[in-house]
């Protein structure tokens, strides 16, 4: 991915958290030449000093069986986006564009039962935990479950280079970055809102 300097994220726990707040990905991988990639709700496991990406997809999806000859797979993640009009800056310039986002490589292999059922576990506690009738694994049907788990595959991809990139107009001046901020809350849409929301934040915790 190409990331200016000024965009550039460094901190290993600040890019986890991100990965973590904004788990639903994007998996690439190739097929004969040709990218193909599946959009999936995916965690994040850490063994000893090793990162794991994990997650599942349908048996019938054939992405599944690139893994063992792809040598990198690809993982992205992204947060909010919004379109920075150029009329928010005090001198003549283009518009452009912020966002966040994270690509993950790493080396992809099938889980094993065990591992599957213990990954589906946490992820339905992760996403059910506030809910008012929470559906977790141990609640549900040995016989539904033991269907369902014939329909997938599970999967983990050991995390081998991190990028990531949050472009905030971290090179615009005070008064710029101010102004932009103050037009993105007015916009009316819940990216613009989040992407002010984040360049607040950013602001505040360099004051």
């Amino acid at each position: 991915m190409y990331i200016p300097k000024y965009y550039k994220v460094k901190n290993v726990d600040e890019i986890w958290g991100f990965v973590q707040k904004n788990s639903f990905g994007t998996i690439v991988t190739t097929e004969q030449g040709k990218p193909i990639a599946t959009h999936l709700p995916l965690g994040l496991n850490k063994k000893g000093d090793d990162y794991y990406i994990t997650g599942h997809m349908a048996y019938g999806n054939p992405q599944w069986r690139t893994f063992e000859t792809c040598e990198d797979v690809l993982v992205m993640f992204q947060g909010p986006n919004a379109y920075i009009s150029s009329s928010w800056y005090g001198h003549e310039e283009v518009p452009t564009w912020n966002y966040q986002a994270v690509h993950v490589y790493g080396k992809a292999s099938i889980l094993g039962k065990d591992e599957l059922i213990e990954e589906l576990a946490i992820m339905l506690e992760k996403y059910e935990e506030n809910r008012e009738n929470p559906v977790l694994w141990d609640k549900l049907s040995p016989l539904l479950l033991e269907s369902e788990l014939k329909g997938i595959v599970g999967f983990k991809i050991k995390v081998g280079d991190i990028q990531a990139a949050y472009k905030l107009s971290q090179n615009r001046n005070e008064m710029d970055y101010i102004n932009i901020i103050d037009k993105l809350q007015n916009e009316g849409n819940p990216d613009s809102k989040q992407m002010a929301e984040l360049m607040e934040k950013k602001l505040k915790n360099h004051i």
